[in-house]
């Protein structure tokens, strides 16, 4: 139990501290007049409170991501934990505060835009693309997760619920802002904190023995080689890029940059938090971690959510528990197709005020959607784990080269990103859906492509551009 405290403790610890050092490094100025109130449309750019705003931004990034990915990481024993403490801290921290305050130093601009200014026009062509398949991906998984929740929940047949979802997102994606999202998202982040607070807390009050494996070896029942798969598996309770798409959207309501660190760094700890619990109850409830794979193989993450949930809280607070789960993908789903219709607009330079014009991007986008949601979902999972955390490296790179243009301590940006290169190369070189090498060559190769990208990135850095432009 000791062990999960100061997991949790390092964590608020990480944001007192360093989210102040990300903070005064990147200089917030609380006398800069915010997207929100200088390009108010009533549609996207909306002014709402910083508490709001906050829960908002939890909901959007969350999803099931910090819930089934610490589930699945836990099969690799406590050493998930260290990388969820690490990674939200030093990787997943600042890429969301740079995401989001990039965001609003540049008119509320998306990721591609933002990527586009730093790294140059080729890469936000490239990222305009993977923006959009990396959140019609994340959309897809987000309707087929919370479905199978509320399939096994009601008996309401998978089909009918997909529908369902789709419809919802549909019409949040086309709503203004503030009319579904700013109103019900906040009550929903409520929920979300009570969930885990209550499971984690029954889950001591029950007695049960923290980390019967206490060690940071290796337990994977299957064999499979931590490095790099924890760093893909474990995604957005340590660092996931597609909170670089969400984040723009909360910069277009936000109404200071003083409360960036709170909302952007913040939520990415808040998420941390919610990914301990998760791998704390799944590491805990099973004895070990081959009982946790069979609970695995029987139906995947949503089974396990469903075994431990009405166990520790009964009957009446499993459900309430599961629900808050599902309002988790859900949460987060809309958005994706809500920041997929905004890139889209970005690029064909579209206003969104008229409604005409966005169900002009929405209506196409939701065709394609629907098409690829036929796709078997573990083939778009497994893509999906290595798009997410590539769009990430690509926004840690693009705050490093911000920070060095102007002449700002870019370590706490090129650091990770160059760690996160040498995992999503060697993982697209040693997965089965890349090319399938060997760990030992895929590794190499991987140390390789960061030890590339950083000579680059110095090479850029002696050589700043865009020096003053939304500084």
């Amino acid at each position: 139990m000791a062990i999960f405290f100061l997991c949790v403790a390092a964590l608020i610890l990480g944001y007192v501290v360093y989210g102040a050092l990300v903070d005064r490094i990147f200089g917030s100025d609380p006398d800069r007049t915010p997207p929100a109130l200088a390009q108010t449309d009533g549609v996207d750019f909306v002014p709402m409170s910083t508490w709001k705003v906050a829960l908002v931004q939890l909901l959007n990034i969350a999803g099931v991501g910090p819930i089934f990915g610490p589930i699945l990481g836990a099969l690799y024993g406590p050493a998930a934990l260290v990388w969820i403490v690490i990674g939200s801290i030093f990787a997943g921290g600042v890429h969301d505060y740079f995401s989001g305050m990039l965001s609003m130093r540049h008119r509320g601009d998306s990721i591609p835009e933002i990527v586009g200014f730093s790294l140059g026009n080729f890469m936000k062509q490239f990222m305009r693309a993977f923006s959009v398949i990396l959140l019609l991906l994340v959309g897809i998984v987000f309707v087929s997760a919370p479905a199978q929740l509320l399939t096994d929940l009601t008996g309401v047949g998978m089909p009918v619920l997909v529908a369902v979802i789709f419809g919802y997102y549909f019409i949040a994606t086309i709503l203004p802002v503030d009319k579904i999202i700013g109103r019900l998202y906040p009550i929903f982040g409520f929920c979300l904190v009570f969930m885990a607070v209550s499971l984690i807390s029954t889950l001591i009050i029950k007695g049960y023995h923290f980390y019967p494996q206490r060690t940071l070896s290796n337990l994977n029942p299957h064999d499979l080689p931590m490095w790099p798969l924890i760093f893909i598996t474990i995604a957005c309770g340590a660092i996931s890029g597609f909170h670089a798409t969400q984040s723009p959207l909360m910069a277009r309501c936000l109404t200071n940059e003083r409360y960036g660190r709170r909302v952007f760094y913040g939520s990415m700890i808040m998420e941390g938090i919610i990914a301990l619990i998760w791998a704390t109850l799944a590491m805990s409830f099973f004895n070990n971690p081959q009982e946790l794979s069979g609970m695995l193989t029987d139906g995947g993450p949503a089974t396990v959510v469903n075994h431990i949930s009405p166990t520790l809280l009964g009957k009446a607070g499993g459900i309430l528990a599961i629900v808050g789960v599902v309002f988790l993908p859900i949460s987060s789903g809309d958005t994706a197709f809500r920041s997929a219709r905004l890139i889209i607009a970005d690029f064909m330079n579209m206003s969104q005020k008229e409604n005409i014009k966005r169900l002009m991007i929405a209506v196409p986008l939701f065709v394609v959607g629907f098409i690829v949601s036929k796709t078997d979902f573990s083939i778009i999972w497994r893509y999906f784990g290595w798009a997410n955390q590539t769009l990430a490296t690509i926004t840690l790179w693009t705050a490093a080269v911000y920070l060095s243009d102007l002449k700002k301590f870019h370590w706490i940006a090129s650091i990770p990103a160059a760690f996160m290169t040498s995992v999503v190369v060697t993982f697209l070189f040693y997965s089965q859906i890349g090319f399938g090498m060997s760990i030992t060559v895929a590794t190499g190769l991987g140390v390789a492509a960061a030890v590339a990208c950083s000579i680059l990135f110095i090479r850029r850095a002696a050589n700043p551009v865009n020096a003053s432009a939304g500084a």
